[in-house]
């Protein structure tokens, strides 16, 4: 079975989005999507230094853009992607991604929320001076029971011993200087703000808002929710997650226990790749695991899909 992955926030990096403007028909997709999200999606992933593109406004309707039109492009449209690929989730705003891929909701709603979204969490951040680390190392209640201590959220329990703390700018800090005991490193991430805690509360809200407009239709391909892991079959109810993750934790090592549970073979990782397919390097052992970061690893991706689609086959 081929799972398709889209990153979240944090895999952005200047320029990455320049190759994909190179094939037919990303641009003018893009244009059209820019002027949904009243942002010039071109220049963010093109021009835009780091700075610029870690704007949580910024960062996150580029981040499911270039995801979105890299899946087409490796399945050459939404058709082909739904019937090769077994199962869709995404991290933390990759949700949104997924959600479109799906079938959820369209690209335009994908794109016009994600910006609300974005605007939506970099007010909240702005209210308090918060951000994210990652806990690298340890077991998982050690490492857990200790940031409880220091009064921090477990923002992203990512398995393969990557745990996300997120927090005021103090806790943080003391995390730093007090690392869990058995962790190796902990790494400061390139975001804006404490993402999947309560000081995004408002936030909620406001994306609650605009869901409310929305009539979203039932998954076509298996849709795992990123709060729990659980495979989710109603339209609605993904829409409600996609609301409520926004202050909630996200459990991707409960997602990855789902793929292997299903008989994952193969996984994808939407542009910009990297993150999650290293996650799946270390936890899904034996699953191909392939990051799209350029379209030069279209055809290795392909591959990819080949061999899940001849393992099928095998296996009727």
């Amino acid at each position: 079975m081929l799972v398709l992955v889209a990153p979240g926030q944090g895999a952005q990096t200047p320029g990455f989005l320049t190759p994909w403007l190179d094939l037919p028909g990303v641009a003018e997709r893009l244009s059209a999507w820019s002027d949904v999200a009243g942002l010039d999606l071109v220049r963010a992933g093109t021009e835009a230094d780091e700075d610029e593109i870690r704007d949580t406004a910024v960062a996150q309707p580029l981040l499911v853009a270039a995801a979105l039109v890299s899946a087409y492009a490796l399945f050459e449209g939404p058709g082909p992607l739904h019937r090769q690929v077994g199962m869709v989730a995404g991290h933390s705003v990759g949700e949104l991604t997924a959600a479109a891929l799906a079938g959820v909701i369209t690209d335009e709603e994908a794109i016009a929320l994600v910006r609300a979204r974005g605007l939506a969490m970099a007010e909240a951040a702005a209210v308090t001076e918060t951000g994210m680390s990652a806990v690298l190392g340890g077991e998982q209640d050690t490492v857990l029971a200790h940031l409880d201590r220091l009064g921090l959220t477990p923002a992203n329990v990512n398995g393969a011993g990557q745990i996300v703390a997120a927090g005021t700018a103090a806790q943080l800090a003391e995390l730093a200087e007090e690392k869990p005991e058995g962790a190796r490193r902990v790494v400061p991430l390139k975001v804006a703000g404490a993402f999947h805690t309560e000081h995004m509360k408002s936030a909620v809200a406001a994306l609650a808002a605009k869901t409310g407009q929305l009539t979203p239709a039932d998954p076509r391909i298996p849709y795992v929710s990123n709060g729990d892991g659980r495979v989710v079959a109603s339209g609605a109810e993904v829409v409600e997650r996609l609301v409520a993750q926004v202050a909630s934790p996200v459990r991707w090592d409960a997602c990855m226990e789902t793929f292997a549970a299903h008989g994952a073979t193969a996984l994808v990782e939407a542009a910009p790749g990297g993150t999650l397919t290293g996650l799946a390097k270390r936890a899904l052992k034996g699953v191909a695991a392939v990051p799209l970061k350029t379209p030069e690893d279209i055809e290795k991706a392909r591959a990819a899909v080949a061999g899940t689609a001849a393992a099928a086959e095998e296996s009727t």
